[in-house]
């Protein structure tokens, strides 16, 4: 759900499946689900899709930010919520990974945010020890995502962490004005052939439909009077590092 709340009004709503994974447990979990694949196939979850696209190991990526930043978490698992390719094809606005210290301590969430220009930066916050509840987390925005908004402005995550469900909440503002809400919320089911392929066939061409549902929608707010931002260079950092929220 998105729902614009300054300037122009607009709201849209769309369902959408995401696939939550260990990364030290993917190579495993392909090689015993037929429908997700490595390579070309109905379901294909690639780590060569996130972090700097080099082909690295995902799990090195990810844990040299946290190590910039200060954050340890000494071998813990690291999950990925994001959306996988279909057909081929994928397109996530914002995938979370949710790094853990080994006893299951939340330490850090990373959120990698890719903008329809194939440019791509995240946004690290670490999490409180003993931390209960639902997360709270403020980060300046620096990275070009909607054409119809500016830079100057701040995210407030607030998220629940995968249990039985998970949501993820970013509220969008300037100074103490509110311009955009924007989340996901979804309820876990197993990861397997049979919901794969339940989700697959009830979701038809789910990454297309995100990719063409961005277009569509921004057809609509420029015809409610939305005016477009000049883009800029993406940020030099791959990563922005954002502060707890009280």
């Amino acid at each position: 759900m998105h729902q614009r709340s300054r300037t122009f009004g607009h709201r849209l709503r769309y369902r959408l499946w995401m696939v939550l994974a260990d990364l030290d447990e993917l190579d495993g979990l392909q090689n015993r689900l037929r429908l997700l694949r490595r390579r070309f196939g109905p379901v294909t979850l690639r780590t060569a899709d996130h972090g700097d696209r080099s082909g690295r190991p995902l799990r090195a990526q990810v844990e040299g930010h946290l190590a910039e930043a200060g954050i340890d978490i000494a071998g813990g698992p690291i999950r990925l919520l994001t959306m996988p390719r279909i057909l081929g094809y994928g397109f996530n606005p914002i995938s979370v990974f949710f790094c853990h210290t080994p006893d299951g301590a939340l330490a850090a969430l990373l959120y990698e945010v890719t903008n329809t220009f194939h440019e791509r930066h995240s946004y690290l916050v670490a999490v409180p020890q003993n931390q209960t509840g639902p997360v709270r987390q403020t980060v300046e925005k620096r990275f070009f995502v909607s054409p119809f908004m500016d830079r100057d402005l701040t995210y407030d995550f607030t998220v629940r962490p995968p249990g039985e469900a998970v949501s993820v909440v970013v509220a969008v503002r300037r100074g103490d004005t509110p311009i955009l809400t924007a989340s996901f919320a979804g309820l876990r089911r197993p990861l397997t052939d049979g919901q794969l392929l339940r989700a697959f066939v009830t979701h038809p061409l789910l990454t297309w439909k995100v990719t063409w549902g961005i277009h569509w929608e921004a057809a609509k707010m420029m015809v409610k009077g939305a005016r477009y931002r000049h883009r800029g260079a993406p940020p030099r950092q791959p990563v922005t590092v954002g502060s707890v929220r009280s």
